[in-house]
């Protein structure tokens, strides 16, 4: 089966929860749909857990792209010819940035980690993907965090840029696609009203499933096989 979720937030008790939910397998393919860090309590636990997982496939989140901008750098080791010009007033501004976006958890963890384990942790967020296209239960499906915006009719997902991809909120009131499904995070269905809201939501070939975890909502699970959700409250 194949299986997605999304703006996992460092909720890494939630998301074993879900695994076991779903009775996730060897033979099965979840894709998380970015954010898997910040905010949260546990993100490098919850990478770390990923990493071991060669059927679980990450997308690139407006979160990871942070990290990835900020711990890069931080990595590098200061040596005399570099140590005056090491950090620009960039990198600066976008850590104080990313710190304030929620990512004090993830900068708390990754310091503790080995120098090994840090380098480990940066190739794996250069491996996440910026989109999935998937074909499951006779529907075809575009994977992505945040949305397609600007969105062109016609226009190859490869010539998107990454900040139309990550940062972006999708329009639930557009039709994208008439053949395929769009189905992205990044924005909580906590923000919906009545039955909708903090739920997974489908309309218009569209499938928003950032259930809001981090935020006292739930982690959303949906099957692109069979249309199917499960859910898993919120433990904070």
């Amino acid at each position: 089966m194949h299986y997605v979720m999304s703006d996992l937030h460092g909720c890494y008790q939630e998301y074993r929860e879900a695994l076991e939910k779903i009775n996730f397998n060897e033979q099965d393919t979840l894709y998380v749909l970015g954010d898997v860090v910040d905010r949260g309590p546990e993100p490098i636990k919850l990478l770390q857990d990923m990493m071991l997982r060669p059927n679980v496939l990450p997308v690139i989140g407006n979160h990871e792209y942070m990290a990835l901008t900020v711990l890069k750098k931080l990595c590098v080791e200061i040596t005399e010819e570099n140590a005056e010009n090491y950090l620009s007033a960039e990198d600066m501004t976008n850590y104080l940035n990313w710190s304030m976006d929620g990512g004090q958890s993830t900068i708390r963890q990754f310091q503790k980690l080995s120098a090994e384990e840090r380098l480990d942790i940066l190739d794996y967020l250069e491996e996440f993907a910026l989109y999935e296209e998937v074909c499951a239960g006779g529907r075809d499906f575009v994977l992505v965090h945040g949305g397609l915006e600007p969105f062109v009719p016609g226009k190859a997902l490869e010539d998107y840029a990454l900040s139309e991809v990550i940062f972006k909120s999708p329009d639930y009131n557009k039709m994208y696609f008439d053949d395929r499904y769009l189905v992205t995070g990044h924005t909580p269905t906590l923000r919906l009203k009545g039955e909708q809201k903090g739920r997974i939501f489908e309309k218009n070939h569209h499938i928003a499933i950032d259930c809001g975890c981090v935020y006292g909502g739930r982690l959303g699970v949906y099957c692109l096989d069979n249309g199917k959700s499960w859910y898993v409250e919120a433990k904070g």
